[in-house]
């Protein structure tokens, strides 16, 4: 009689020993660790699917814009700077126009914020302007009716150029020299 009572309270002890002992810090560690890691990871999966979804939507929406559109919208905001393009649409223009250009220098516009960036090697994305500018300093010779054409033609550009600063040096003839500052804006 007292066996029938003493071996279901040792079992009972032992199982209190095992759960204290092993399951309850087991559950309470790793598997809590494990479940925490597959909600994260769920969370991740769940925005990796969002992700996909916009951007299938978004290449759905790019396929349906007219291609010769999407090339008008490179020119006038192109993703990269081609110096070598502007200067020779520039010169081209210059020359419909009457007017010889000469000295054009390239010149980037970097903050303090920007160039300390540059130096770490990233860019806060916070912070960061998805559109760049760079300034072109160029020098001409001719009429005055020859710039009014240039800067028309400038105006009427399919690039986004924006005439900062133009001085003009007289003479006696009717041909002055023009010192210029054009800025160019691209897609980062």
């Amino acid at each position: 009689m007292i066996s029938n009572r003493i071996l279901p309270l040792t079992a009972f002890l032992v199982a209190l020993g095992i759960f204290f002992a092993y399951v309850q810090p087991a559950w309470s560690g790793t598997i809590a660790e494990t479940k925490a890691a597959i909600i994260a990871n769920d969370q991740a999966l769940a925005a990796a699917n969002s992700y996909a979804v916009q951007q299938n939507t978004l290449a759905s929406a790019l396929n349906t814009i007219d291609s010769a559109s999407l090339a008008r919208l490179n020119v006038f905001l192109p993703d990269s700077v081609d110096n070598v393009g502007l200067i020779l649409d520039l010169t081209a223009l210059a020359s419909r126009s009457g007017l010889s250009l000469s000295n054009i220098d390239v010149t980037t516009n970097i903050t303090a914020e920007s160039a300390s960036a540059l130096a770490s090697g990233a860019v806060p994305i916070g912070h960061a302007n998805p559109v760049g500018s760079i300034d072109l300093s160029l020098s001409a010779v001719g009429t005055y009716a020859a710039l009014q054409t240039f800067l028309t033609g400038i105006e009427k550009s399919q690039r986004i150029l924006d005439v900062q600063d133009i001085v003009v040096k007289g003479s006696d003839t009717s041909v002055y020299t023009y010192q210029m500052k054009l800025r160019l804006f691209w897609l980062r």
